[in-house]
């Protein structure tokens, strides 16, 4: 297997050629969300413009009849709630594909990262002082016009048969219903991925169990972590992974090296857009906390 990491921007992903990917996996980079992504836009609308750009790569480089799904949710930034989730997929239907579903990722109640909403609520007990805690996002699924299932009987059946759904896992932690319960990736000193928004492996285990076969390609146009590229690499597909910030890359490289069959080839470029992101997001998430934690004394 063959995994590639780019470091530029996926506006253009002028390394894959047209219908060349066959599942897309990905969560875009929440709208300036204060402990992610503190001010990385400008304004909402050049969120906006960015993702459009992107989607307009995806259905670019995503085969006939293939899936993109795109773990995001609405952001409340100063006070302000922006809709994501109806802005992302009013911009993928605009970009050609069709809307297959959507699957609520539900997290436990116990983990949420800031709760001091619903306290409002608690000192003020009248109506319109209600705002609730979100313990859930949305896992929304496109696909690039019809798959053409006799397409199935092509493959080699080894490959056919290695990429079998896990019946007895699909029914017991009830893959089948909209409504996902997943433990998130909790904000624990010493994980790989501090100080990085990462999604749990399980949600894109699931997807790539669902939708692509045994030595197919895996996309993610924000690579983040690389979380994505991992599960690739240990369900046996191939991956690309785009990511803007250069400084993810000894995270990147000891995700994937830590992951799957140690004889799969790796592969790490840098291009000119390529950009040092964490260091200077980090300042501003340490004074969001700062803020945040003499609010509360």
């Amino acid at each position: 297997m063959h995994h590639r990491i780019i470091f530029g921007d996926s506006r253009d992903m002028v390394e894959l050629a047209q219908s060349s990917v066959h599942l897309v996996v990905t969560s875009p980079p929440y709208y300036n969300a204060p402990f992610d992504y503190p001010g990385l836009f400008s304004d909402y609308n050049q969120f906006l413009s960015m993702f459009k750009d992107v989607a307009k790569e995806i259905y670019r480089v995503l085969a006939p009849g293939r899936i993109a799904a795109l773990v995001t949710d609405d952001m409340l930034v100063n006070g302000r709630r922006y809709p994501l989730v109806s802005d992302i997929t009013h911009t993928m239907l605009g970009e050609g594909f069709r809307y297959r579903d959507k699957i609520i990722w539900v997290k436990p109640k116990g983990y949420t990262r800031i709760s001091r909403r619903s306290g409002v609520a608690i000192q003020h007990p009248y109506p319109m002082y209600f705002y609730p805690d979100n313990i859930q996002e949305s896992i929304l699924i496109f696909q690039k016009g019809k798959f053409d299932y006799a397409n199935i009987d092509l493959l080699q059946e080894k490959d056919r048969e290695a990429s079998k759904i896990p019946i007895e896992e699909y029914n017991a932690k009830d893959w089948y219903i909209t409504v996902w319960n997943i433990t998130n990736v909790l904000p624990v000193k010493g994980r790989i991925e501090e100080g990085v928004a990462a999604y749990p492996d399980e949600i894109p285990r699931r997807l790539i169990r669902l939708f692509s076969f045994m030595g197919e390609t895996v996309l993610d146009p924000f690579l983040g972590s690389g979380t994505t590229a991992k599960v690739a690499k240990e369900l046996r597909r191939n991956s690309v992974g785009y990511e803007l910030d250069l400084e993810l890359e000894k995270v990147i490289q000891r995700k994937l090296k830590n992951a799957g069959i140690k004889t799969d080839r790796l592969e790490f470029s840098k291009r000119t857009d390529g950009k040092h992101l964490r260091t200077k997001l980090q300042k501003m998430i340490n004074a969001q906390r700062t803020v945040t934690r003499k609010n509360k004394s």
